[in-house]
């Protein structure tokens, strides 16, 4: 079944909030898209996030490499070659994670359309479905007790805490959110890069008692050594982000000692679907738990998260919230939102609907 149109193009999706991170604050976010159409009328689409601060690349460049490439690298393959079309993906694409992502999504969107069969299926369902995290970013204490009340009430029960700017102010208002929130609410903290090793000592000495769940990159990227120098037990609590981009990544990091104690897997920095089910493998092998992020995605690259998510039985943790604040989007459906968990919809390739 051969390929017989591709197009790609740009789209400012907005958010429907701003947030603070460690190191920039975000307002907006363009998605780039992919649509393969097969000579039966088949279509697959795919979508990616491309950002300087994790993928690595900018989305001009990206987009421009994408669109000299994809008609070329696509147009009259037979999509039942499309590992061989990935491999060619890969070398062509190399230096961008999101453009690569895009091809690999529809691809493999088009692919299950065809077979009709949901994704997950396709790569062989390991779990059902799995609860997600919701995000708070940088804010006044008063927001973030706030937001987080609003979340439980919408079902939720887990919050990812931005930190990273101010350690103590940091401590306090985990400790603070904490008594908001109470016991069974899970809390996990995302410092994206902005701790020293003695700022994630004191963190970890501060909310000792408040349960934290992990702890997600503390240092900038490139400063395993530091982590190395960390006490066992503060290594397994924190997960690799920005560390982890690529399966050679993953099969490094779990050589013992090992810097961090879970692994999280966005398709965004690894190329799309096909890559990330090879560091989940090796996860898996070296028995690393899994946790599968996102950026600011369309649903339709959240939707090819949770199904490799799901297929991976190394898989603990879900932050895929990235679509939940978007001002709009180009499709709907792709995943089902039950009490604060995601399943996939079960119906053929992400199960998405252009709008």
């Amino acid at each position: 079944m051969k390929i017989v149109n591709v197009r790609c193009w740009k789209e400012n999706l907005e958010l429907t909030k701003p947030y603070t991170i460690a190191y920039t604050t975000v307002d907006a976010v363009e998605n780039f898209f992919v649509a393969i159409e097969l000579e039966n009328g088949t279509v697959g689409l795919g979508a990616g996030s491309p950002s300087d601060f994790v993928t690595g690349e900018d989305l001009l460049e990206s987009f421009a490499a994408l669109n000299a490439n994809l008609e070329p690298l696509l147009k009259g393959e037979d999509i039942r070659h499309f590992s061989l079309i990935l491999r060619r993906i890969r070398e062509v694409l190399a230096p961008y994670p999101a453009a690569r992502a895009a091809i690999d999504i529809a691809l493999y969107d088009a692919f299950t359309n065809l077979l009709g069969v949901p994704l997950v299926d396709y790569l062989g369902k390991a779990q059902e479905g799995l609860p997600t995290s919701i995000t708070i970013g940088i804010k006044s204490l008063e927001a973030t007790l706030e937001e987080a009340a609003e979340d439980v009430r919408l079902g939720f029960r887990i919050i990812k805490l931005k930190t990273g700017l101010e350690v103590e102010k940091d401590i306090e208002v985990f400790r603070k959110l904490r008594e908001t929130v109470g016991p069974d609410v899970k809390i996990r903290v995302d410092a994206n890069q902005g701790y020293s090793i003695p700022d994630l000592l004191r963190f970890v000495d501060g909310t000792r008692d408040a349960a934290v769940e992990f702890i997600e990159q503390p240092f900038k990227a490139g400063h395993q050594h530091w982590m190395l120098q960390l006490p066992e037990p503060v290594r397994q609590l924190c997960a690799a982000d920005e560390d982890l981009h690529n399966p050679s990544d993953a099969m490094r990091m779990a050589v013992s000692p090992r810097p961090y104690g879970i692994y999280n897997i966005k398709l965004m920095k690894c190329g799309g679907v096909s890559e990330s089910l090879h560091i989940a493998e090796a996860a898996q092998r070296f028995g690393i738990s899994l946790m599968w992020g996102c950026m600011d995605e369309s649903i339709i690259s959240i939707s090819a998260a949770l199904h490799a998510a799901l297929a991976s039985p190394a898989t603990r943790y879900l932050d895929l919230d990235g679509s939940f604040d978007l001002a709009r989007d180009i499709v709907s459906g792709g995943f089902i939102l039950r009490n604060g968990c995601l399943y996939a919809n079960g119906k053929p390739g992400l199960g998405v609907v252009r709008l």
